[in-house]
C-alpha cells in the first residue's frame, strides 16, 4: 500500500559508486529487474572515479548479472545499455556535477543513489545542490549512517542543508526483505496473535542473526565497523521495533514510522552488563585486520523496553560471523500455563518462531501434544508454515522501486536512526574486550549468562 498521496515518479536515476562492490552485488541486478518489470524510465547515469570506457562498464554490468542477478535478461540488458550513461570524475570536483546535470537532460525528478562512503555524503550533497541536480530530486543513502549518535546527527544536518526530510531515503535492505515485512503483516492481520503479544503471555523474545561465513575480504571496512555498527544498530533494532511496537493508526509511511520511533525511544540504553562482545579465532589472520584488533565479530545484547506492554520481558539479540550456521530467526517464548493438569517434565513452554532466511521463510508454532500410549505424557511438536517462493522480489529491487515512486514507508526516518544510536552509544564509547570464540561455534560462552532465566539461547538449525 502506498502513502496517502501519490508523489511523482522519478524520471532518472544517478548511481554514485557504480563501479563499487555494492553496485556490483545488489544495485545492478535490481536495475535489471526493474527494467524487466518496466518500472524504470529515463536516463540511468553511473558516476565513479574510474576512467572506464563504455565497453569496460558494459562488461562489468554483464559480470554482475551473471554472478548476482540470476543471469542476463536480453531485453532488460539491452534497455540498460540504451539508458545508461557513465560520468567519470572526482566527487569533490564541481565539473563532475555539471556533466551529471547535462546527462540528466530534461529529468524533473531524478533519484540520486549514494553508494559511496558516508564520509563523502556531505560534499556530494552540497555539489548536487549547487549544480541544480537536487532540484525536485530524491536522495538514497546507505548505512552506516554515522558511527555514533553525534556523527549521525551531523550527517543528517549535512543532508538537510539541501534536501527536505521527505526527499531523503535512508535505505536498510533488511526492511525490504519479504520475511521481515511478513512480521508486520502476521502481527496485525491476524486477530488471534495480537491479544497474546504482551508481557502477560510472552516470557522472552530472541533474535539471532548468525552467519557461517567470515568477513569475506572486508577486513579494512570491518575494522571500522564491528558487529554492533554493522548490523545491530540498524537491521536488528529495526526488526525489534517491528516485533514490539504498537499498532499504527493506519498503514502509511508517517503512521508506521511514528510507532517505530516511539518504540525505539522506550528501549533503555545498553550498559556493559547487558552486552557480550566476541571475536572469532581466525579473525586477526584476515587480510587488512590488525594483529591486536579489538573489533567485535559477535555481539549478544539484552534489551529492556520501558513501556507497560513489555515491562520485565527480556529482549535478547545476538549476531556473529563464523558461527555454526547461517540463519536469521526470531523466537517468542510464551509463559507456562498458570495451572496445568499434566507433567511436562523438562520440556520448554510454547514458542512462536519466525525464520527470516537466508533461503526459506517459515513460521512455526511449537506446542505440546500427547504421546501415543496409555500415559498422559507430552511431546514437543511444531506446526509449520514454510514459503520458498522463488519469484519473491529482492530487497534492493523493492526498495529502489519504492524510492522511485516516492514511497518512504520501508525506509528509516531520522528520529528512529538517532533513537537506535542512543541505545548502543554507551557500549560503543566504552567497549569491553571481545571474548574469543572458535570458528564454527555459537560464540563465546560468556553470552550464555544474558539468557539466564529464559530457557537459554535457541540455536537455529540448518533445516529449520
Amino acid at each position: 500500500m502506498s502513502q496517502p498521496h501519490s508523489p511523482e515518479s522519478a524520471d532518472a536515476v544517478a548511481i554514485f559508486g557504480i563501479t563499487g562492490d555494492l553496485a556490483y552485488r545488489k544495485i545492478i541486478p535490481a536495475l535489471q529487474n526493474l527494467l524487466r518489470r518496466e518500472r524504470l524510465r529515463g536516463p540511468i547515469v553511473g558516476i565513479a572515479r574510474e576512467d572506464w570506457s563504455p565497453e569496460h562498464l558494459r562488461e562489468r554490468l554483464a559480470a554482475s548479472l551473471r554472478e548476482h542477478g540470476g543471469g542476463i535478461d536480453a531485453a532488460a540488458f539491452a534497455a540498460l545499455g540504451e539508458q545508461l550513461q557513465y560520468v567519470s570524475g572526482d566527487y569533490r570536483d564541481a565539473d563532475t556535477f555539471r556533466v551529471l546535470r547535462a546527462a540528466l537532460g530534461t529529468a524533473r525528478t531524478p533519484l540520486h543513489y549514494l553508494a559511496i562512503p558516508p564520509s563523502l555524503f556531505g560534499e556530494v550533497v552540497n555539489h548536487l545542490g549547487a549544480s541544480g541536480c537536487a532540484r525536485g530530486a530524491r536522495v538514497v543513502v546507505e548505512k552506516p549512517l554515522g558511527r555514533d549518535l553525534a556523527s549521525a546527527r551531523a550527517l543528517n544536518l549535512s543532508l538537510q542543508q539541501v534536501f527536505d526530510e521527505a526527499q531523503i531515503f535512508r535505505i536498510d535492505h533488511f526492511l525490504g526483505k519479504e520475511p521481515v515485512q511478513n512480521i508486520l503483516y502476521l502481527r496485525f492481520a491476524n486477530r488471534f496473535l495480537e491479544p497474546l503479544w504482551n508481557r502477560e503471555h510472552i516470557a522472552s523474545l530472541q533474535l539471532t542473526m548468525a552467519e557461517h561465513f567470515g568477513i569475506e575480504g572486508r577486513g579494512r571496512l570491518y575494522e571500522e565497523l564491528g558487529a554492533i555498527r554493522d548490523v545491530v544498530q540498524n537491521h536488528l533494532l529495526q526488526v525489534v521495533s517491528l516485533l514490539t511496537m504498537d499498532a499504527p493508526a493506519r498503514y502509511d509511511s508517517d503512521a508506521l514510522r511514528d510507532e517505530k520511533g516511539r518504540l525505539l525511544k522506550t528501549i533503555c540504553p545498553l550498559t556493559p552488563n547487558d552486552t557480550v562482545r566476541g571475536q572469532y579465532a581466525s579473525y586477526r589472520q584476515e587480510p587488512h585486520v590488525a594483529g591486536d584488533s579489538r573489533v567485535e565479530t559477535y555481539a549478544a545484547l539484552k534489551l529492556a523496553i520501558n513501556a507497560p506492554r513489555w515491562q520485565g520481558v527480556p529482549i535478547l539479540i545476538r549476531t556473529g560471523k563464523r558461527l555454526a550456521t547461517t540463519a536469521t530467526e526470531v523466537i517468542a517464548r510464551l509463559r507456562k500455563p498458570t495451572r496445568t493438569l499434566f507433567d511436562a517434565g523438562n520440556q520448554l513452554p510454547n514458542h512462536l518462531r519466525f525464520r527470516l532466511g537466508p533461503d526459506s521463510v517459515s513460521i512455526g508454532l511449537q506446542v505440546l501434544s500427547k504421546q501415543p500410549g496409555e500415559d498422559m505424557l507430552g511431546r514437543e511438536t511444531e506446526l509449520l508454515m514454510c514459503d520458498e517462493d522463488s519469484d519473491r522480489i529482492g530487497a534492493y529491487e523493492r526498495l529502489i522501486g519504492d524510492a522511485l515512486r516516492g514511497d518512504s514507508t520501508l525506509f528509516a526516518r531520522q528520529d528512529s536512526i538517532e533513537a537506535a544510536w542512543a541505545i548502543v552509544d554507551g557500549v560503543l564509547q566504552n567497549p569491553t574486550a571481545p571474548l574469543p570464540y572458535a570458528d564454527g561455534s555459537w560464540g563465546p560462552g560468556g553470552a550464555d549468562t544474558l539468557a539466564d532465566g529464559t530457557g537459554g539461547w535457541h540455536n537455529p538449525s540448518d533445516d529449520s
